[in-house]
């Protein structure tokens, strides 16, 4: 495909193949904003999507096809949420997306390699960061918050069936007030069953998604006083933590960036025995196939469909024990999560036109050619004779 001709700058949005995915790296709201400041935006046809198609045709942007950014010239950067279906085929274009391959998540220098023969370039949504380090956009907040929901309602499934039943599959809420709203009138019945107040833990409180995790907590009417907020003071010890054990709810919050003592493991909850209180943790983290995982306890992501999965406490005791370890929650709150990243991600993608002299794209880039070389020495550590179409895979331009 040749480059485009025109002058405005082109941005693609592409659908997104993750199952039950509804959220949109791009809304209405936005598209608009960039339209207006000279974009021309392509946007693929999505029946999941929390956003109608003919939302975006109104303010000006132009209906494609499902899943035909492999079409588009390659001069068009392609914007998406998570991240593509495993393949093998080549990427030629440049990717803004969630990618989850640079800490070394399973099956990472595979994703990379698909760049890396396709000569495409990946700017990962979750490391354009601004001048502190500190990401441009991120569903931090709605992230925990929905682990929060999420945990609630599991909580219940479990306790009002004395163990015997899980939480069941999971839908989108329209707004905020209608998930709230549905996990108070839920939570009496809980204390009641229990016979005390129902105890929580975050751990990363003072992040994003630490504080989303405490407010949906505290509008779900769990007193402060029962909503344990702890962060990196409070973690310094190391771990395990018997606080964890002691109260019904621990939400994991935290960015993971190198190994750290287990919060809980398998050990620390067979000694607990019969005293454990914990009944459900939310990951949020979800670094499930991170080889630090600091929750050791799971080995799968859950989904909406089964949002837990069982920890075996066969031979500890104590009530049963469930993981929500689903790597999308915001999508419970698609649109609401949505808008508040996509308005936090505008005035970076607003400088796309000049990306060779943004901060913010020239570091991202940066760390993709990084990123590149570790997958490329990974690959050639597995097979000696491994290329780069048909190279001996020493690194190369991107073309980009």
């Amino acid at each position: 495909m040749a480059p485009s001709t025109s002058s405005r700058q082109p941005l693609w949005l592409r659908a997104e193949k993750k199952e039950f995915e509804r959220r949109s790296a791009l809304t209405p709201t936005t598209a608009r904003k960039l339209i207006d400041a000279g974009f021309d935006i392509s946007v693929e046809r999505d029946e999941q999507r929390i956003f109608d198609d003919e939302e975006f045709e109104k303010v000006g942007c132009k209906l494609v096809d499902n899943w035909t950014w492999e079409n588009a010239p390659l001069d068009t950067p392609i914007l998406g949420l998570k991240e593509l279906p495993v393949e093998k085929t080549p990427i030629r274009h440049t990717h803004i997306q969630f990618a989850h391959c640079y800490k070394q998540q399973g099956g990472w220098a595979e994703v990379l390699d698909r760049f890396i023969q396709g000569h495409g370039l990946l700017y990962d949504l979750e490391f354009l960061q601004d001048e502190n380090g500190r990401r441009v956009a991120a569903f931090g907040f709605h992230a925990g918050f929905a682990g929060a929901a999420a945990a609630c309602l599991a909580l219940h499934a479990q306790v009002m069936s004395d163990g015997k039943e899980r939480l069941g599959p999971l839908e989108p809420y329209p707004n905020e007030d209608e998930l709230v709203n549905e996990v108070k009138s839920k939570f009496s019945s809980v204390e009641d069953k229990l016979g005390r107040p129902v105890r929580v833990l975050v751990i990363g409180a003072l992040g994003r998604c630490g504080r989303g995790a405490v407010s949906f907590f505290q509008k779900a009417g769990i007193k402060d006083e029962n909503i344990c907020q702890w962060d990196m003071r409070e973690t310094a010890k190391g771990g395990p933590f018997q606080e964890i054990i002691d109260v019904d709810i621990f939400v994991n919050c935290i960015y993971l960036s190198h190994k750290i003592p287990h919060f809980v493991d398998k050990e620390s909850i067979k000694a607990a025995g019969a005293k454990r209180n914990l009944a459900v943790i939310a990951d949020v983290s979800c670094d499930t196939t991170n080889p630090n995982n600091p929750i050791p306890l799971y080995d799968i992501n859950t989904t909406f469909d089964k949002p837990t999965v069982d920890v075996d406490t066969s031979s500890s005791g104590g009530p049963v024990m469930t993981v929500v370890s689903i790597d999308h929650l915001p999508t419970l709150l698609p649109r609401e999560s949505s808008e508040a990243f996509s308005h936090d991600l505008l005035p970076t993608l607003l400088q796309l036109p000049d990306r060779q002299n943004a901060r913010v794209w020239k570091e991202a880039e940066a760390l993709f050619n990084k990123k590149r070389d570790e997958a490329i020495a990974e690959l050639k550590s597995r097979d000696s004779s491994y290329t780069i179409n048909g190279t001996n895979g020493t690194n190369g331009a991107n073309g980009h």
